[in-house]
């Protein structure tokens, strides 16, 4: 044979190996896998804004902080213990997305029978963060109510005579017995019983101190700090407060509580030259809780 017959069909031999030989190739190598779908981020919790309206500034603070809020006051009345929170933003029974701890805003008005002394606390000890009011779910739109076709009306038929059925004995059921009515379950007895009962008034929080054991480390403390100082009167005012107003509130042994305060009221004038109206404020107090327990 001439190499020019054989050439035409060496090139035919080379072309078909060229292919096997790329199919061949394709078909081993691996597809890679599709990327995996970022993860969807998940539901922010929700909180319930508490009411405090009306509350001491002293309570208001540690609902708010029990229920996961921080806080800061507004207005021209200053954060003092005894001062009332007079409105608050966002309006109770709010619901607000869990952002750490969602800011509330005070307005507090001014209590005459405390003297405005001390330095104030207008904000919560930690930082607050930003308010998300969770979005009311939409009603879905009602569907239009098709109307309905109209009857052919029927011919009517001949009346048929009535057959009379005999009437059926009625089958006289035996009364059921009367279920014995459970007997109610007596309350568990509190650990602190009140002393009397202050219809809608803010329950004495267990897990705080009694109020004679605060009254007792208030007349410790006082003797410890002889330096009159801002923050020495403020926490002074602030426990001041928290114990008078518990008091009147009917919570467990005020009366005990306040006799302690009347003395350390008394150790703060000696040490500091001050506290004869906190004084009298707490005799008060201790008539009005003296009266309403008997």
């Amino acid at each position: 044979m001439t190499l020019r017959r054989v050439a035409p069909r060496l090139l035919v031999v080379l072309g078909v190996l060229l292919a096997s030989a790329t199919m061949t190739f394709a078909a081993q190598t691996p597809s890679r896998p599709p990327a995996p779908k970022p993860a969807e981020p998940a539901e922010a919790s929700m909180l319930l804004v508490p009411d405090v309206r009306g509350q001491a500034y002293v309570f208001a603070k540690s609902t708010l902080e029990e229920s996961g809020f921080a806080w800061r006051v507004e207005g021209g009345v200053q954060g003092y213990a005894a001062n009332l929170v007079a409105t608050q933003a966002p309006a109770p029974g709010t619901r607000v997305y869990d952002t750490g701890a969602p800011a509330i805003t005070l307005r507090l008005s001014s209590n005459a029978r405390y003297p405005q002394e001390g330095t104030p606390e207008n904000a919560s000890s930690f930082a607050g963060t930003a308010i998300r009011l969770v979005d009311p779910v939409a009603k879905p739109k009602a569907k239009p109510k098709a109307k309905p076709k109209a009857k052919a009306k029927a011919k009517p038929k001949a009346k048929a005579k009535a057959k009379v059925k005999p009437k059926a004995k009625p089958n006289v059921k035996p009364k059921p017995k009367p279920k014995p009515k459970p007997k109610p379950k007596k309350p568990k007895p509190s650990p602190r019983p009140p002393a009397f009962i202050v219809p809608g008034a803010k329950r004495e929080p267990l897990d705080e101190m009694p109020l004679p054991a605060r009254a007792r480390l208030l007349g410790e403390w006082l003797r410890s700090h002889p330096t009159l100082t801002n923050s020495n009167v403020h926490y002074w005012l602030y426990q001041h407060a928290w114990i008078v107003t518990g008091a009147e509130l009917g919570w467990w042994h005020g009366e005990q509580a306040l006799e302690e305060l009347i003395r350390a009221d008394r150790s703060a004038q000696r040490s500091w030259g001050i506290g004869a109206r906190s004084e009298a404020l707490a005799r008060r107090a201790l008539a009005d809780v003296r009266r309403k327990s008997r």
